[in-house]
């Protein structure tokens, strides 16, 4: 992944003309988009971080393929999907068109081989028996596929991840197939009521990513974490892809 990108927008886009059915869509997406990526360059500025650093990853669950063209088409070129039959339709009616699919959500045993063939990259890798079977249907013609191990920050029951304790033995397993690559880390902690809380949660994540490096697993460089409402504490804490849904978006239905 790159290390640097541009969060400034398009100006001037092909049918955003008054009159035009598109018109409100795209104003309202460019807004939000500025405002997102405004946000995570001054976060970027405030917390030391390299201009460019933090990649934007727009959640795209529940949204029309309507609304994934017309953000592409101002700049946004990386979408996260979360459920498999939703995003491959978007995919077979965007097919024209160069975007980085990211799978963000739960790995069903009998959903690898879609997901394999489709995306770009996976983050929630949470066992073994999931990373072989994405190894073994990864086309060879696709190139290695870019995984994240998801790990359960907060031990909760109701979220998938693995724990720290098993991360370096997963991470270990996962480095020997051949279709795989481990780029990195991703968790979705529990609610934290404070920015210094949410902080300490992410801090975990970044620390479990410089233990693995330590161990010689240098390609594992990426920490997905960080959503609409901690993003900022995520920055603080080494996040490269924040993954924003309805700051993006707006409310989901």
């Amino acid at each position: 992944m790159s290390n640097s990108t541009d969060h400034s927008l398009p100006g001037n886009l092909p049918g955003n003309l008054p009159g035009n059915p598109q018109h409100s869509l795209l104003n309202e997406l460019r807004s939000r988009l500025q405002q997102v990526n405004q946000r995570i360059s001054d976060y970027e500025l405030e917390y030391g971080r390299e201009v460019g650093s933090v990649q934007l990853l727009a959640v795209s669950k529940t949204q029309a393929a309507e609304r994934v063209r017309a953000a592409h088409s101002l700049g946004q070129l990386r979408f996260g999907e979360n459920y498999l039959q939703e995003a491959l339709g978007k995919m077979q009616e965007l097919a024209d068109l160069p975007i980085e699919w990211h799978f963000i959500g739960p790995i069903q045993s009998n959903k690898t081989r879609d997901i394999a063939c489709h995306f770009d990259w996976v983050h929630s890798v949470d066992r073994l028996k999931i990373a072989q079977r994405l190894s073994e249907q990864r086309p060879a013609a696709s190139g290695p596929l870019k995984v994240l191990i998801q790990v359960n920050l907060s031990n909760e029951d109701s979220k998938s991840g693995c724990s720290l304790i098993d991360l370096e033995p997963l991470a270990n397993a996962i480095a020997t197939l051949p279709a795989l690559v481990l780029s990195g880390l991703m968790a979705i902690p529990a609610p934290a009521p404070s920015l210094p809380a949410q902080r300490l949660v992410f801090r975990q994540l970044a620390e479990a990513r410089a233990r693995l490096q330590a161990r010689g697993h240098h390609a594992c460089t990426e920490l997905s974490m960080g959503m609409s409402a901690d993003f900022e504490a995520a920055i603080a804490e080494g996040a490269t892809l924040v993954r924003i849904g309805s700051d993006i978006f707006g409310p989901r239905h």
